[in-house]
């Protein structure tokens, strides 16, 4: 098993290993010593493959579980579920130091970590991700949340798990297009902070031939994740560099509502449109967006999303990591080293609008 140690203001550990689903009840027993029940927050996709598996092991360890179940989708990470959560885990008798684990995607993380966020006022909560985006962003990090009908993930809090479980064998339920969308996360630390994880990925080529890497993968993503999260916990410096290709990404999700176009392809395509604002700005160098266009190609991920122009203003000025009228975009200085670029966001949108085809 791969251990790292993410030493926030809530220390934690993250627990990486083939087969660690089966193991959950233990690693759980030596995190929450205190804990007698556990809800075992999940959707409806993971529910059918491994709900009975976890819990199996949950209650060997001698907690008390129940389960509660979500349709899968974007669309669920709304008040209304955050407020049937509070009630139902309330009817299930939970006390501050009893625990939540998610046990899923992102959205389940992050609706179940709010939940644990806000619960009692905060209760610990355990990390169980099973999609590729989860297991190498997510969960690490602390960064729990819902949707409003203003934008994503735009009520939330800083919550930091107490222990993050991630079994890659989850990895091999996961449809070609769910992965991809993980890579895209995955390509993205090559992009901004490890050149060597680049050059691998781009040698690997497919999903199979990372998943012959995929403990190494994993972990090397989630330790450059723990770095800049120890480093900058509140997301007001260095965490932002883990913004690149987010905030246009985040323009091409709003233009699909959400539905037509995922997290990852969002970023793919926010990626390349960033990698080219920053060879106009004399930051980045042209053979980097040759190489993010090549990578992202194989892995079945858009260069480009069509998004109209009132869409993109609108998902700019609501960016979370603008301050008054300023923002950081995230550039590549060259593969492996990204920077920030304070504009305004008016110097933004102009620099965005000839690629609008405005």
């Amino acid at each position: 098993m791969k251990t790292l140690a993410v030493n926030t203001s809530r220390p934690y550990e993250i627990q990486i290993e083939r087969g660690a689903l089966d193991r959950a009840g233990e690693l759980c027993a030596k995190a929450l010593p205190r804990a007698k029940k556990l809800a075992v927050v999940t959707d409806s996709n993971v529910e059918p493959l491994y709900l009975d598996q976890t819990v199996d092991s949950l209650s060997k360890a001698g907690f008390q579980v129940q389960s509660f179940s979500i349709p899968a989708g974007e669309a669920s990470k709304n008040a209304g579920q955050l407020v049937r959560l509070w009630e139902e885990l309330m009817a299930f008798g939970m006390t501050r130091t009893d625990a939540v684990v998610a046990l899923g995607g992102g959205v389940v993380g992050d609706l179940a970590g709010f939940v644990a966020a806000t619960l009692l006022r905060g209760v610990d909560f355990v990390q169980i991700p099973t999609t590729l985006l989860a297991q190498v962003d997510s969960s690490v990090g602390g960064k729990v949340a819902i949707d409003l009908q203003a934008g994503k993930n735009l009520a939330g809090a800083f919550w930091q798990p107490s222990l993050v479980i991630i079994d890659p064998d989850c990895l091999n339920t996961l449809p070609d297009r769910t992965f991809s969308d993980g890579m895209a996360e995955v390509i993205k630390y090559g992009c901004i902070l490890d050149d060597d994880l680049f050059e691998l990925l781009d040698r690997c080529g497919s999903r199979a031939g990372v998943m012959e890497h995929i403990e190494d993968v994993v972990y090397t993503c989630c330790d450059l994740k723990r770095r800049v999260v120890v480093e900058d916990e509140r997301d007001t410096g260095a965490r932002q560099l883990l913004n690149f290709g987010h905030t246009i990404g985040h323009a091409f999700e709003l233009a699909g509502h959400y539905e037509t176009w995922t997290h990852g392809q969002g970023v793919a395509a926010g990626m390349n449109w960033a990698a080219q604002l920053g060879v106009g700005l004399g930051v980045t160098p042209p053979e980097a967006v040759e190489r993010i266009q090549e990578i992202l190609k194989k892995y079945d991920l858009p260069l480009d999303i069509p998004c109209p122009w009132d869409t993109m203003t609108r998902a700019v000025r609501l960016d979370k990591k603008r301050t008054g009228d300023s923002i950081h975009l995230i550039l590549l200085e060259k593969l492996g080293r990204a920077v920030r670029r304070k504009m305004t966001r008016d110097e933004l949108l102009g620099l965005l609008e000839p690629m609008c085809g405005r």
